[in-house]
């Protein structure tokens, strides 16, 4: 049964508005919104009546890029689909979007029929899947095709970790010349994999072994020239391109450039690299593993490039690639080889009072806050406008944010599964205070309410940027 809910006082913001409003939900769903005080709003009646005044009604979250519990190196992401998700709705964000993997030698469906087994049941918050493309065969291309015709309309290549998940150039136009016929977006990790493996390999003969040397054999110069060669492969299938956490300026460079051109080429960067940096990676004993992350966080001078891209539209979205590995006895495998340490980093919880400290520190305004973590995300993987926004017949997942609450980031206090914080002793201004997911309460006043199961598979539309 589900409850009626008005949300009285607030200012609601959306991508492409800012009203102190009250907002009407039944059945899960944003029924309808009226201005605060007139006799429209008073004369509303429900059965669970909560107080925004003073606070910020917004829709939740859409971390389009997430892994939990995606195998790497030996070891697995330290969070489950029920632990990361209630992270996630800790942080605000109310859907996230993971990667199912394809086994090399293995079928599409094989991939995604073990995802759906680790998730179904597990999530606190509703979620899709993208697909990992590692094997691009005959029966591969086929497959691209009917998962998009079942709501899993994006897949991701790499440039990157030969031997792993790597795609060579034909591979890759091969699966974005499906994309561009079936309507799916392909997904890029741009780096040079093959340089890279070379550089490496010198550096540890070097008895270069910290885990600094990450930063510096993945070259900014490197995940350039991985960004135009998938932008003009692409250009030469017919098809759009989305390029996954850019991190170097040199790389916004090239996706700028692009869209200059007209082209549909889209691009995502993460809160780690523009809050840190390659200081973080050379913090001293092996303190620098917990930042070891790919593509890799980069000098400082290049976070102002990134806040510009975000500001300037030549990237459209932040998410996290929340892949989250516990320092003790998961980054240590890497201690006297930073190549073997596991890549990735906790973020879930982080993103949406990260970006809201960008607002406070003058980076982005309110509405592309919401714009770049909420809408966009949400219009780029098909999920718009049921999630991503505050708008009548739109699923009820809205968030109270407290703007004026000030917090100190801590693996102390953090829910993520994850035995450190990447922004351990950060001061933010902002705070979560009350997340609905399908008009449910999943944290009520900084409670969590919610439970393993509410959240429900999301099949997605074709990209709402392409259509």
């Amino acid at each position: 049964m589900s409850t009626r809910t008005v949300i009285r006082g607030g200012l609601v913001i959306t991508a492409s508005d800012e009203l102190h409003a009250d907002v009407l939900i039944e059945d899960g769903r944003i029924a309808a919104l009226a201005t605060s005080g007139t006799t429209v709003a008073e004369g509303w009646t429900a059965e669970r009546v909560i107080d925004a005044t003073g606070k910020y009604v917004i829709p939740g979250g859409v971390d389009a890029h997430t892994h939990m519990e995606m195998p790497f190196g030996g070891t697995k992401a330290a969070d489950t689909f029920e632990t990361g998700t209630r992270a996630a709705a800790w942080g605000g964000t109310t859907t996230i979007v993971d990667f199912a993997i394809q086994s090399v030698g293995g079928a599409l469906r094989e991939g995604l029929d073990a995802w759906h087994a680790k998730a179904e049941g597990n999530c606190a918050i509703d979620y899709g899947f993208h697909m990992i493309v590692s094997d691009v065969n005959e029966d591969t291309l086929k497959e691209m095709d009917l998962l998009v015709e079942e709501g899993v309309t994006s897949f991701k290549q790499f440039m990157a970790y030969p031997g792993v998940f790597y795609s060579d150039d034909g591979q890759i136009l091969r699966a974005m010349q499906r994309a561009a016929d079936n309507g799916g977006l392909i997904m890029m990790h741009a780096e040079n994999g093959i340089a890279i493996d070379v550089l490496v390999e010198q550096a540890l003969a070097r008895g270069e072994r910290d885990p600094r040397y990450h930063g510096e054999v993945r070259k900014a110069l490197l995940e350039a020239e991985a960004t135009h060669r998938a932008i003009k492969l692409a250009q030469v299938a017919g098809a759009p391109l989305y390029v996954v956490h850019v991190s170097a300026m040199e790389a916004v460079a090239e996706l700028a450039k692009a869209r200059d051109e007209g082209l549909p080429v889209f691009g995502e960067t993460c809160p780690q690299y523009l809050f840190l940096s390659t200081d973080n990676l050379a913090e001293p004993d092996f303190e620098g593993a917990k930042y070891v992350c790919s593509t890799p966080l980069r000098p400082k001078e290049h976070q102002a490039k990134l806040w510009q891209g975000l500001r300037t539209n030549d990237l459209q979205v932040v998410s996290t690639d929340h892949c989250p590995f516990c320092f003790v006895g998961q980054k240590e495998l890497g201690r006297g080889d930073f190549s073997k340490i596991p890549n990735g980093m906790p973020g879930v919880e982080n993103r949406m009072d990260l970006l809201h400290q960008g607002v406070v520190d003058g980076h982005i305004s309110r509405r592309r806050w919401i714009e770049i973590a909420c809408a966009s995300p949400a219009r780029m993987f098909g999920l718009y406008p049921k999630k991503g926004t505050i708008a009548p017949g739109a699923d009820a997942d809205v968030v109270i944010y407290d703007p004026h609450a000030e917090q100190t980031v801590s693996a102390e206090t953090h829910h993520m599964n994850v035995d450190y914080s990447a922004y351990e002793g950060k001061r933010l201004t902002g705070r979560v205070e009350t997340v609905l997911s399908r008009g449910e309460l999943v944290i009520t006043e900084r409670e969590y309410t919610g439970h393993a199961g509410h959240g429900v598979y999301t099949p997605r539309s074709t990209s709402q940027y392409l259509n």
